[in-house]
């Protein structure tokens, strides 16, 4: 096996026992490293301990959109937290737009709020020049596009994507990454982006805890799964398996600094 980093992870939310195992399991994984993101200002403080803890963990600071919106008060909070942590944090993330919530929703449901929250963290990461990790698929993508052209903003992280062709062309000659999922192994949608997408603005990464299906089924969520991940995605390039642990390792290093 050749070394891999998952480029997405929220480590802080597996139970305290699952982190041990995960963290005890990554050199026989050959993953040296985790890029943890964060879901809320607990969530920050939590990646920010556990990256005390283990060397391989590098938190990003943020808050996932997929839940109620921050107060003016919170934020500020969260802000003002992320601000005297620079120095810990290898990017903003993970933030977005609340595309599933939406969906969900019965009632009426703004889009609004979120959008400004969004724009003020890219406002964030421009100033400090940290890497922004995003949750935006499907319709939410092209306005997160608008946001970091706005911005002027290259080093965006399109997380688990998911999307048309025109955004996807967009994201491309943006230059904006990637990041590939286990679930490549069965979902279409995902092979045909991989097909598309250029290898060199390609990571890959658990997004664990989620669990996913197939031979993955039941079972915990961790850094081992995503050689399989890079097993198929040779396969759909039509490359060679170990150019292309290269290249996405190279990809992750270069975008995170690490």
């Amino acid at each position: 096996m050749n070394n891999i980093i998952d480029a997405h992870i929220h480590l802080d939310l597996y139970k305290e026992k699952e982190i041990e195992h995960i963290m005890e399991s990554l050199e026989s994984a050959r993953c040296t490293d985790l890029v943890s993101v964060s879901f809320h200002l607990e969530s920050c403080r939590k990646n920010l301990e556990l990256a005390k803890i283990y060397p391989q963990v590098k938190p990003a600071f943020g808050f996932h959109p997929e839940q109620e919106l921050l107060t003016d008060h919170e934020a500020a909070d969260l802000f003002q937290w992320m601000e005297a942590n620079l120095d810990k944090m290898v990017a903003v993330g993970e933030v977005g737009l609340p595309y599933y919530s939406r969906i969900e929703s019965e009632g009426a449901f703004s889009l609004e709020g979120y959008t400004e929250l969004l724009d003020a963290f890219l406002r964030f990461a421009k100033k400090w020049d940290k890497p922004v990790v995003l949750h935006a698929v499907y319709d939410d993508a092209p306005i997160v596009c608008n946001l970091l052209e706005k911005h002027s903003i290259k080093n965006a992280h399109f997380h688990w994507f998911k999307g048309d062709n025109k955004t996807i062309e967009r994201m491309i000659q943006n230059g904006y990454h990637i990041s590939i999922t286990p679930d490549v192994m069965y979902e279409e949608e995902i092979q045909r982006l991989v097909a598309r997408y250029p290898l060199q603005q390609m990571m890959v990464e658990t997004d664990g805890p989620w669990q996913f299906e197939s031979e993955f089924a039941e079972k915990i969520t961790q850094p081992n799964m995503i050689h399989r991940s890079v097993g198929r995605i040779a396969e759909i390039k039509q490359l060679d398996v170990h150019k292309v642990y290269e290249i996405l390792y190279r990809n992750t290093k270069g975008f995170y600094q690490l």
